[in-house]
């Protein structure tokens, strides 16, 4: 099956998850939905051959995740009302989503078929890559020399996200170890 059905696919599911964090009133539903539509851009960079991208994408929604659900778990949340507006707002709101698929779908038939380059500077980290760089991994001259700014940001982005899901466990601990109540 080519990769832009995949994509196509994936793009359908993206949006569906979407509509249903919409839809639901339950905020801890809504935040997994919204989970679900981060895994499908970690699995849209996969079909688009950009696995680090892809593993940057699923690890920040995996802290994303966690960080959401322990900042809304057990809290009330404010559920609102069916009204006429808004019944309109969210028939509007599906309808502009299902024109911007429609309109994305010839957008998806332009990439180049799977396996065939997007840019042309690939072959040039092929050609030229050890000897410009002097490091005998052609993968390790590509992530640390060509792309280091972008490894770094990467690298950047976990650490926080790491640092923010520690912090927040931590002050958990803290706060089960003083004896307050989970509420």
């Amino acid at each position: 099956m080519p990769v832009e059905t995949w994509l196509i696919f994936t793009l359908g599911f993206m949006i569906f998850g979407s509509i249903v964090a919409l839809e639901l009133k339950d905020i801890l539903s809504s935040i997994i939905a919204i989970g679900v539509v981060g895994l499908g851009v970690s699995m849209s960079f996969l079909f688009l051959q950009a696995p680090d991208l892809a593993i940057v994408q699923f690890l920040f929604e995996i802290f994303a995740l966690i960080i959401l659900v322990r900042a809304f778990i057990g809290k009330e949340n404010h559920q609102l009302e069916a009204s006429p507006t808004n019944r309109i707002l969210t028939v509007i709101g599906i309808l502009a989503v299902l024109v911007l698929f429609i309109v994305s779908i010839p957008v998806f038939k332009l990439l180049p078929p799977f396996g065939e380059p997007l840019m042309n500077v690939s072959q040039h980290y092929l050609d030229a890559g050890a000897t410009e760089t002097g490091a005998a991994n052609l993968v390790a001259s590509v992530i640390l020399d060509y792309r280091a700014y972008d490894t770094l940001g990467e690298v950047t982005v976990l650490f926080a996200a790491i640092l923010g899901v520690f912090a927040i466990l931590r002050s958990t601990a803290k706060h089960k170890a003083a004896g307050g109540s989970h509420e």
